[in-house]
């Protein structure tokens, strides 16, 4: 498992390193020529960048075990990374906006030459070279996190095309498009905020991750199981705690019934590999019936 998580890290810095560099080149470009739709995309290959520190943040905690101050593990901690990340992309999104709406108020030519057209292209295929190489390790080492990470950097490659499109309209005099292909980059970003916003705020405020009818089900699937209630699981969706209530014949002896909880448990953790821990209840069924 050690060499599995070293394995995973060391793709993650590779494909961060690659993710600054078009960062950086884009932003140069931008600055450089004037073109608010080339920073605004170089403004959204730093949330590639921002993924890939809360992916080796995540790896990183994650091969660490529960310790006295933290029973239930760190993976918090990495919640805790991707709301720093939503902060800065939501100071990102200001900017890109304020660049945008300022471009069309005011108008404004950017400077766009052949050199435009082959840092972009450039940029594009280290992105696509990005996209192949890391779905590629996520299948060969089974990482849900290189695999979301390279879902991730798939979008860089749908703006770039976005501007590379609108950088050939400008050069055929519809300056107005460069602004408006900063205006759709700020789509994509406020999009990814959002997205982060919603699973952060579910895994800090305990949502329920496991549908109660999908525990119920592998719960039944145990012959002396009469029922269970109090269904309930928090944390993240690779990273799941659970605990229920098991229904079991009140005449049961007590080490049949130990016995029978981890019969339960045992399932419950083939079914849903993502649940770290399981606490089951052993009572019996209620007097008015189940």
């Amino acid at each position: 498992m050690k060499t599995r998580y070293r394995q995973v890290s060391q793709v993650l810095w590779r494909v961060l390193v690659l993710n600054l560099v078009v960062a950086a080149a884009k932003i140069a470009l931008g600055l450089s020529s004037g073109a608010v739709s080339i920073l605004s995309d170089g403004f959204h290959s730093l949330t590639d960048t921002a993924s890939n520190i809360v992916a080796l943040i995540g790896v990183r905690i994650a091969s660490q075990p529960p310790d006295d101050d933290h029973p239930y593990g760190h993976r918090k901690f990495e919640t805790m990374a991707s709301v720093g990340i939503l902060i800065f992309l939501l100071l990102v999104l200001f900017q890109v906006l304020s660049a945008a709406v300022e471009r069309l108020q005011s108008g404004g030519q950017p400077v766009i030459t052949w050199l435009t057209f082959l840092v972009m292209g450039a940029t594009f295929l280290i992105n696509l070279g990005v996209v192949i190489y890391e779905r590629a390790a996520g299948r060969r080492l089974e990482s849900e996190v290189l695999l979301a990470d390279a879902h991730h950097t798939t979008s860089d490659l749908l703006t770039s095309a976005v501007v590379i499109g609108a950088l050939i309209g400008v050069r055929m005099g519809y300056l107005w498009l460069d602004p408006v292909a900063a205006l759709v980059i700020a789509g994509f970003i406020g999009c990814a905020c959002w997205e982060i916003f919603q699973s952060t705020s579910g895994i800090l405020a305990d949502r329920y991750v496991i549908p109660e009818e999908a525990i119920r089900d592998v719960v039944r699937s145990v012959h002396e199981v009469i029922g269970c209630h109090r269904i309930r699981t928090r944390g993240s969706n690779d990273f799941v705690f659970l605990d229920l209530h098991v229904w079991i014949d009140r005449d049961m002896r007590l080490d049949e019934a130990h016995r029978l909880s981890h019969v339960v448990k045992d399932r419950l953790m083939a079914r849903f590999p993502q649940i770290k821990d399981a606490i089951i209840h052993i009572e019996p069924p209620p007097k008015d019936g189940v």
